[in-house]
């Protein structure tokens, strides 16, 4: 009886020249307050606005009065997650944290050896001009002939990228 006359009224509502504007897709404020000042009918409109107003708010009550088991059971549920959505959303900020105090245990040392290793490869580099330097040097105080320097400068060189290569490649 009770649903019969809920529908009744939510019916009665829809059907109503009056509210049948509010319903349309592409309802306009401004032309239906203009329409209603040329008609001069602003005080009946209000009436039946204000009238429309009551009974959705009668019928608010009732829907409400009748399923307030089912929406306080929900309401319930709906703190329920809230407290689930709170204790992930802390589970997700520690594991952040976590990840962000790995990620630097990793990146730091990661990062000096990068800056390490790019420091010895100029040092070999420096160490092997020296090398042919003090080698030029040598030869060159010692009379010793150009081609058997030029074959111990080619040895050194050969050596030098061996080892480079080796490098590069652990």
């Amino acid at each position: 009886m009770m649903e019969a006359s809920q529908e009744s009224t939510a019916d009665s509502l829809l059907k109503d020249e009056c509210y049948t504007d509010f319903l349309k897709e592409g309802f306009d404020v401004k032309t239906y307050t203009a329409q209603a000042i040329h008609h001069a009918v602003i005080a009946e409109q209000l009436a039946k606005l204000a009238e429309g107003i009551s009974q959705l708010d009668r019928e608010l009550h009732c829907q409400v009065v009748a399923r307030h088991e089912d929406l306080l059971a929900q309401a319930t549920g709906i703190e329920s997650l809230e407290g689930v959505l709170q204790m992930m959303q802390t589970r997700i900020a520690a594991l952040q944290s976590a990840v962000d105090r790995i990620r630097t245990k990793i990146v730091d040392p990661y990062n000096k050896i990068v800056a390490r290793t790019a420091q010895l490869a100029r040092l070999q580099v420096i160490l092997l001009l020296l090398y042919l330097l003090l080698s030029s040097h040598i030869c060159l105080s010692l009379d010793i002939p150009t081609e058997t320097f030029c074959r111990t400068i080619i040895s050194s060189l050969s050596c030098f990228t061996n080892t480079v290569r080796l490098r590069s490649e652990a």
